[in-house]
């Protein structure tokens, strides 16, 4: 399974039962959700011609390396029929805990792409702060990216290999503010935009739109930019030919 890291797993499962803490360790994402989930909304509503705010999306979605389930419940809220993976086994009992009671179509499995084959394919793949922490970063993303059906949109987002990220990413949140666990990130594992679009392209994929998050570290506050030098999202269509 090349997308496995076992020190990631152990990483991700000690933080599991700290996931849906906002204000704890993974207070990040929480801003980050705030923003990538209105992104995302706003890609299947245009592409798919959901027009109406109000209308659920009927549409499968699988969001890989899901977590304790943070943007999956934020998706399967339009009314999508989301799967969320990952291969941190506590991350996956958090994300069922959490999601007891809800009436929402939303199912986890404790399993990674590789296992899940090519059994199933998505209208929409969630591939979103994953990339850096595999093996294999371009046998994950053409395993992430043959799940999609044609037509589908496939979202991927990471970190940038530039000076700037190991400096804030890095040297700023992890050693100087503490906002993540030392760790976390390891600079070589981070992915230039051009690579991921370049196996994209490979794989039939046209890229949509690549846009970089902005931290804001005294406001702790995060926002959309044209700047891509550290945080950024990217959304690319799969030809509707396959």
């Amino acid at each position: 399974m090349s997308s496995v890291v076992t020190q990631e797993i152990e990483r991700f499962n000690d933080l599991a039962e700290t996931w849906w803490d906002d204000s704890g360790p993974m207070w990040p994402l929480h801003r980050l959700n705030a923003l990538r989930a209105p992104f995302i909304k706003k890609h299947i509503r245009h592409h798919f011609g959901c027009n109406d705010q109000a209308a659920p999306f009927e549409l499968d979605v699988l969001d890989i390396g899901c977590g304790a389930g943070l943007l999956s419940e934020s998706i399967a809220g339009t009314g999508a029929r989301v799967l969320g993976i990952d291969a941190a086994g506590k991350n996956i009992e958090m994300a069922k805990r959490h999601a007891t009671g809800s009436d929402m179509s939303l199912e986890y499995q404790h399993t990674t792409v590789e296992a899940l084959g090519q059994t199933r394919q998505f209208d929409v793949v969630l591939n979103m702060e994953v990339v850096e922490h595999v093996a294999d970063v371009n046998s994950f993303l053409m395993d992430c990216a043959r799940l999609v059906r044609p037509g589908g949109l496939l979202f991927v987002a990471t970190i940038n290999r530039t000076l700037y990220s190991a400096v804030t990413a890095i040297f700023g949140a992890e050693y100087i503010l503490r906002w993540l666990p030392k760790g976390t990130h390891q600079w070589h594992k981070f992915v230039k935009p051009l690579e991921i679009e370049n196996t994209l392209l490979r794989e039939g994929f046209k890229k949509i739109e690549t846009v970089g998050v902005t931290v804001n570290p005294l406001k702790r506050s995060m926002s959309l930019s044209r700047y891509l030098g550290g945080n950024y999202m990217l959304v690319a269509s799969r030809s509707s030919s396959g």
